[in-house]
């Protein structure tokens, strides 16, 4: 049994956590670049927090440098992430720091980036400057599971969510909503911290979703809308088809029909035209490789039953929200069952579960297994 000490005080993780929590706020909102939090201290005070900018910059060390309003001569600055240390879109935060006169960093994990990984530990040493690193490493590698999902795969890393009653329906005709008001607030968080949004023209047609933010104040966060559609069956009364502007809505199709083609591309519609497997089906991977290019690294999914389960059968989803209503929906003609229960419970295991206050929702938050 190991008797060694933990070489990092309880001061220490306290400020990372503080930069783990600014990462946190902003993950999801900044774009190729991962979301880091820092702080800087200076004789047991902390003087400057920063966080990485929307879409990406300035990074949070050059805001955490830049808000100080004193000497940073002899301070202490704690990081989540590796600062970087190459020329980019701005000047590396190495030679910031180095600049700025701070005594000591702290950084939690390597950035997993081939152009930074491990380097400035040794420019910052080189200079005199203390380094530590790993401090609160397995919490920080929870904050980035999707920045290092999409450096590995080079695909957007995919959050579904589903809602089913209480005897496992997830549609019936006349009735829409199934979770309550809280639940419903969860779906709008989730769609605040997504670059896009995607379901399929018969969830499009059927349900006419708005696919929006409707959190007060975030409404500008609104996601990209990503519909598949083989035939372009999208109907021309719809709210997304209303709403389509500039690249605010990117539609996968196998259709020759030529004049709602123009019509689509003349509202500011992408639209890209994918080949079929023999079983009449888009190859999802494929679609998944064309949005990375597009710049959409995290991905929301709200489809149907087919578009779930084959999303999950495939593996593709990294996390799934399955909300669980106590209501149960009478069965019409056109009702829709939940079949996909045996594929989460045989390639997906439970991270962490949620109540909703109203009306006793129930969420469970399945992630893959062996990732």
């Amino acid at each position: 049994m190991s008797t060694k000490k933990d070489k990092f005080s309880l001061k220490d993780k306290n400020y990372m956590r503080l930069a783990i929590n600014l990462a946190k706020v902003r993950k999801g909102l900044t774009g190729d670049n991962p979301s880091v939090g820092c702080v800087i201290v200076k004789n047991d005070e902390i003087i400057s927090i920063g966080q990485t900018g929307y879409n990406g910059r300035p990074h949070a060390e050059t805001n955490a440098i830049d808000n100080s309003f004193q000497s940073l001569i002899g301070s202490k600055m704690y990081v989540t992430l590796e600062p970087c240390n190459h020329y980019g879109k701005t000047p590396p935060c190495t030679n910031s720091i180095i600049k700025s006169g701070i005594d000591e960093v702290f950084y939690s994990i390597n950035d997993i980036d081939k152009r930074v990984q491990g380097k400035s530990f040794k420019i910052l040493k080189k200079k005199n400057i203390k380094v530590r690193k790993n401090l609160l490493k397995n919490e920080t590698l929870d904050l980035y599971d999707s920045y290092i999902f999409n450096k590995k795969h080079k695909l957007p890393f995919i959050t579904a969510k589903i809602a089913i009653s209480k005897n496992k329906l997830i549609y019936s005709n006349g009735r829409k909503r199934i979770t309550n008001k809280t639940s419903d607030k969860l779906t709008h968080y989730l769609r605040f911290k997504n670059d896009a949004i995607m379901i399929s023209s018969n969830t499009l047609n059927t349900d006419n979703p708005k696919l929006n933010c409707r959190l007060k104040g975030y409404e500008r966060f609104s996601p990209k809308r990503i519909i598949l559609d083989k035939n372009l069956d999208i109907k021309l009364n719809t709210y997304i088809y209303r709403t389509i502007k500039k690249n605010n809505t990117i539609i996968f199709h196998n259709s020759m029909k030529l004049i709602k083609i123009k019509k689509l591309k003349q509202k500011g519609a992408i639209l890209i035209k994918s080949k079929l497997s023999k079983e009449m089906r888009f190859d999802l991977k494929n679609i998944m490789r064309s949005l990375f290019s597009f710049g959409i690294r995290n991905l929301l999914v709200e489809g149907g039953d087919k578009i779930t389960k084959s999303l999950l059968k495939n593996r593709l989803i990294n996390q799934f929200y399955l909300f669980k209503s106590p209501k149960e929906l009478s069965k019409s003609k056109k009702h829709i069952i939940f079949t996909s229960n045996d594929i989460l419970n045989n390639f997906y295991k439970i991270k962490s579960k949620i109540s909703s206050d109203l009306a006793k929702d129930k969420i469970s938050i399945y992630i893959r297994k062996n990732v």
